[in-house]
Order: structure tokens, then sequence, then C-alpha cells
């Protein structure tokens, strides 16, 4: 359907679907109103600004899953366990080998030639400044992720690698242990689990959010396609990306990013939950966690309505500051030469390690290899539609190669930084000073423990449950905002009360999900759209050689 022209009144509206698609189409959606106010009569108007089948069969399709999850919450948690431990026995191979083909693509498309084609054309300028451009990036690529797994998962890796493979008294075995770990050798298990940690959260995670970042970024702003991930498709699908194909495409993304989402959610609430439960006795109940999120998203609709500049931007940019702050703090209190001397040593282990632990084929470690590596990589996948329109939106005018580095290179080594400070500081804790509070933790609760056995704990551990909700905020901001302009066809400015319906919904999905499974449901669905996703980003890298190769570059 075209555009209705008595809503064309307003010519302050800016008006980003008037690019002409291929053979003429003047818009790629079947629905096209705003909100906005009639220049003749005065009085606004507001209607829908959708693609009507993906938003509608999107839509449905959660509502839908709500209702059941919620109705039959005893009969649905076997089946999302059942469900995630068969996706990541089968197919981690997959997941391990999808992961190095995106790294491999990013680190060639650095030093090759390509790398000098620049995101909107040769003379285009910035959107943002480095410092505003690396705040949204983290605030919304892994801020509630190093929050959570900052002090828990190299503390866990270490505590593994001790133990290595072992048999339980019913005979099955227990190789948690990255590459089977490094039995009795507190410094070579130190190092490894370090390692591993890092190799979660460097390269491969940051490759991923790149590669679809890079594609929408191309193909809107090269191209002048919608930002949508089916304009990915076009070099490979041609006209038929404005079909049912592309409708697919589309589908997938939304819900690989809602469920990717609401994993996040559930599991940053967990831990705010633990640190107010340390603080202040908050009960650790489900009815906790609803009220936690849905007033968590109470405040992710008032950053909503404030706007991409005024809202997520401004957040981003506290929650940056209170990131750092924090770091310092740990920095200087904590053990500050072990961290400087730790960053370096990590980042030697991480190198040393990189091949084994990439590895897809003939492990031994498959507990660690299923239960953590694959899952991080169906996770960061389904999240990638999210993070990589995020980014793409706020990338115009960087350069391929600059854009890469940016985005793949910096943020893995701040990421390196950062666990080598909480987790190396954790595991410092344990082996010097025989403090076992952080490994005898719940995951959720390893942050405030290590927190405790350092000075101003009450405050840092406030510092820390801020954190992690802000982050909840943009993350859930940030979302609603990529998910609307794919179920609006592609467009940067739907109206806004469409993002509050599914900054809403993203809510929504979370506390279903936490009732109806807890977190074991939360690791299920975003296991199980990464899926398909996968496959999606695996093609998607040909359309984005095929799109460069067609480039001007200077």
């Amino acid at each position: 359907m075209g555009k209705d022209p008595s809503h064309d009144t307003n010519p302050q509206e800016e008006r980003l679907d008037s690019i002409p698609a291929p053979s003429g189409k003047s818009t790629l959606i079947d629905t096209d109103y705003v909100i906005g106010q009639d220049n003749i009569t005065g009085k606004y108007f507001f209607s829908l600004d959708i693609h009507g089948k993906v938003f509608s069969i999107s839509a449905l399709a959660v509502v839908l899953f709500v209702v059941i999850t919620l109705a039959l919450q005893d009969q649905v948690a076997p089946l999302f366990s059942a469900l995630r431990d068969w996706l990541t026995h089968n197919l981690a191979w997959f997941f391990l080998s999808a992961a190095n083909i995106f790294v491999v693509l990013c680190l060639v498309l650095i030093v090759s030639p390509l790398g000098k084609v620049r995101l909107g054309g040769m003379d285009a300028k910035p959107d943002y400044t480095y410092i505003g451009w690396f705040s949204m990036l983290f605030a919304a690529g892994m801020g509630i992720g190093l929050m959570f797994y900052g002090v828990a998962e190299p503390m866990t890796h270490f505590d593994t690698s001790m133990a290595g493979v072992t048999v339980g008294a019913d005979g099955v075995r227990t190789d948690w242990a990255p590459l089977g770990g490094a039995v009795g050798d507190a410094q070579a298990a130190a190092k490894l689990g370090m390692a591993a940690t890092i190799f979660h959260w460097g390269l491969h995670p940051w490759a991923i959010y790149a590669i679809v970042a890079l594609a929408l970024a191309l193909f809107s702003f090269n191209k002048g396609l919608p930002l949508s991930i089916r304009s990915i498709f076009y070099p490979l699908l041609g006209e038929r990306v404005w079909g049912w194909p592309g409708h697919l495409v589309d589908i997938l993304a939304v819900f690989a990013t809602l469920f990717g989402l609401a994993t996040s959610l559930g599991v940053g609430a967990e831990q705010a939950l633990a640190g107010l439960n340390h603080l202040f006795g908050m009960p650790l109940t489900d009815t906790s966690k609803v009220l936690l999120i849905v007033g968590i998203t109470g405040i992710a609709l008032l950053s909503v309505l404030a706007g991409l500049d005024k809202g997520v931007k401004v957040l981003s940019e506290i929650n940056m500051g209170l990131a750092l702050l924090l770091l310092g703090f740990i920095i200087v209190v904590g053990p500050t030469l072990a961290i400087f001397t730790g960053f370096f040593s990590n980042l030697a282990a991480y190198a040393t390690y990189l091949p084994e632990l990439s590895n897809p084929f003939g492990r031994a470690d498959a507990n660690f290899t299923q239960g953590w590596t694959a899952f991080y990589w169906a996770w960061w996948i389904s999240w990638s539609p999210f993070v990589g329109m995020f980014i793409a939106r706020v990338s115009r005018g960087r350069t391929v190669r600059e854009f890469l580095i940016s985005v793949l290179l910096v943020p893995s080594l701040v990421s390196v930084l950062w666990m080598t400070a909480f987790g190396g500081t954790a595991i410092g804790q344990f082996v010097t000073e025989g403090f076992a509070g952080v490994k005898d933790a719940a995951l959720e609760l390893k942050l405030f423990a290590m927190l405790a056995h350092l000075p101003l704990s009450e405050i840092t551990s406030f510092i820390g449950i801020v954190l992690v909700i802000v982050f909840f905020v943009t993350s859930s901001d940030s979302g609603s905002l990529v998910i609307d302009t794919i179920t609006a066809g592609g467009k940067v400015n739907a109206p806004v009360p469409q993002r509050v319906f599914w900054v809403i919904t993203e809510g929504v999905v979370a506390i279903a999900l936490l009732l109806g499974g807890g977190l074991g449901a939360l690791q299920a669905m975003a296991v199980s759209t990464g899926l398909p996703f996968t496959v999606v980003l695996l093609v998607g890298c040909i359309a984005i050689v095929k799109g460069l190769m067609a480039e001007p570059r200077r």
C-alpha cells in the first residue's frame, strides 16, 4: 500500500522512507501513517507506521507465547530445559564454526583495500564523537553481561580448572573445566580461567555484532535501502527481499532480538535483586523479580519518551562514567600491580589458548563448549540484530577499517581490562588471602561478595546495582528502538507509541520466561532464536563482500 497523502501536510516530519525501493516501489510498508500536527486544522493525529505482515505476525506470535508460557508454567519449564540442552549438545560445533568465520572476515576486511570504504559515502562525517559513540556501544552491547559475569565467570572457570575433569558418584563426567583444566596448579588455572573468559567476551562476540552492524550501515547509508535486516540480502535475493523471503528474515530478526533481550533482562533482574537482598534484605521471590522488571521497564518508558539523544545517549554516558568509576576503584584499592601485569599476561594467555578454545571439533571439554561457549555464541547472535542495528545507526561517517577496529578490537581490549580487574581481584582474594566468599557464592552474588572484601563495600555495591539497572534500561530502550525499526519496514523515526509497545512487550516476555522456567527458559529461547539467525548471518557475509566491492573508496 502506498502513502496516505492526507497525512503529508507536515513538512517538518522527517520521512526517511521516501527513498524509492527497487523497481519504483515507493515504500516497503503496508501502512504508513505518523504522529504529528496538521498545519491546516491544528489537530494532532496518530496512527500506525508499520510493516503490516512483519508487525502482525511478530506481535501475535509473541502474545501467544506469553499466554501459553504463563498458563502452563509447570509444563513448559522442562521443555525449555530440554530444548536448550539438545541444541547446545548437538549444534555446538555449528555455533563455534560460524563465530570463527565472522572473526576471520572482520580481520580480513580491516587489512584489505575494502577497509577504505566510508559508511554513508566518501564525504560523510561522523554523527557522534568517539566518547558518545563508545558509550552507546558499550551500554547496548554488553553492559549487563559484564556486570553479571565480570567476577562470576573468571572465578568459575578458575574453580573448575583446579578440579579438572572429574567423574561423579553416578559415573557422569563433570567436565566443566575449559580444555580439561589445570588440576592443582593455581597459577595455570588462573591463566586458563581468564583466557576462557576473555574468549567469551573478546573478538568473537564483537565480530558477530560488527558483521550485522557493518551490513546494515552499508546497505542503508550507502545503498539507500531501509535500515532493516532484509536489506542485507538485496545483492543475493534481488526483488524478492520485498516479499515473503524478506518478511521471514525480518520476523526472525524480531524474535532473535526480543528473546535475546529477554535473556539479558532476566539475568540483570537476577543480579539486581541479589544485590538489593545483599544490601537491604529485599526478598528473593518471583514477586520481587516481577516488580523489579516492571519498575525498570517503567524507567525505560521514560527514556523512550525522551528520545535517542536525550534518553539512551545520556543514560549510556552516565552509565559509562559510573562503570569507569567502579573500574578505577577496583584498580586503585585492589591488587593494582597484579591487575596491570595481569592485563598483558591475560592477553598472552588468550592468544595462546585461542586456537584450542575456538576449535569446534574433537573437544574433550563437552560441558564447557556446550554449556558455556555454544550458549554464549547463540546469545550474542540473538542479540546481533539489536546491537548491530543500534551500532549501525550511530556509525555513519566511519570508514570500514575505522569501524571494525573500533567495534571489534577496542571493546575487546576494554573487556580484557574489565575481566582482569574484577575477575583477577576475586581470584587473587582466594589464592593469596584464602578468602573463599566469592568462590562459594551464587553466580549472581559473586560481584557483591568480591566487593564486600574491599573498602566502602556498601557504596560500591550500590553503584553496582545502579549500573545493572541503568544497563537494563538502556538495553530495553535501545532494543525497542531496533524492533520498532524492523517492524516499521526499516524506518528510524516510527511513532513513539510503537516503541512503548515493544518496551512493554520486552518486559512481559522476560517476566513470562522467568516464571515459566527461570534462567534455563531464558537461555533456551536465546539459543533457539539464535540458531536460525546464525544461518542468516552466514549468508549475509557474502552480501557484505559483494556490497563493499561495488563501493568507491579512496
